[in-house]
């Protein structure tokens, strides 16, 4: 079909607009992601303060710029036991198949652990006595997603107890090529 005269202005001005609100849209949607992703570490940090005696003094880590051909990043969390009584770490999971945590104490490592339906998380039952401390290595793999994983990105390892509510422990990357 061929469009000619002023049915051809118009139509492709209306695809101009069109395009061009596309344009706007998926700027505005990674503008908006960027915001999200460095906002988290406040809320986390209040949402950490009401955990109970288990707590991270830095329950947020950004990895910055990571690329999938690189390969997996790390990191290690800090736990710590700021009660008055023993802390019994039941379970710990992930959010993503794409991450894995361990539990790092000094009778061992317990661990990695993923995300629940995607193997079985075992209970952990690891005593952290009062004022007593352990790591949480974080494993994350940029590239688990493919080309869908592109993007802003972020991730939460989920610490249960048997005493108190669960502490959670987030992070942050942005994933390039």
């Amino acid at each position: 079909m061929k469009l000619s005269g002023a049915m051809g202005s118009i139509f492709w001005g209306l695809i101009a607009v069109v395009v061009a609100l596309l344009a706007f849209g998926i700027f505005r949607s990674q503008e908006n992601a960027a915001k999200t992703r460095h906002d988290v570490q406040p809320r986390v940090a209040i949402a950490n303060a009401a955990s109970g005696p288990l707590l991270s003094p830095e329950p947020f880590f950004d990895f910055g710029n990571i690329s999938m051909s690189a390969g997996k990043v790390s990191h290690r969390f800090r736990i710590s036991n700021t009660g008055d009584s023993a802390v019994t770490i039941s379970r710990m999971y992930t959010s993503c198949m794409c991450t894995d945590a361990t539990l790092i104490t000094p009778a061992g490592r317990k661990g990695p652990f993923g995300m629940p339906g995607h193997g079985v998380i075992p209970a952990i039952f690891e005593t952290i006595p009062p004022g007593g401390g352990a790591l949480v290595e974080v494993w994350f793999d940029p590239a688990a997603h493919g080309p869908a994983g592109i993007g802003p990105t972020d991730r939460v390892v989920t610490i249960r107890t048997d005493e108190t509510p669960p502490l959670s422990l987030r992070f942050a990357a942005m994933v390039k090529p």
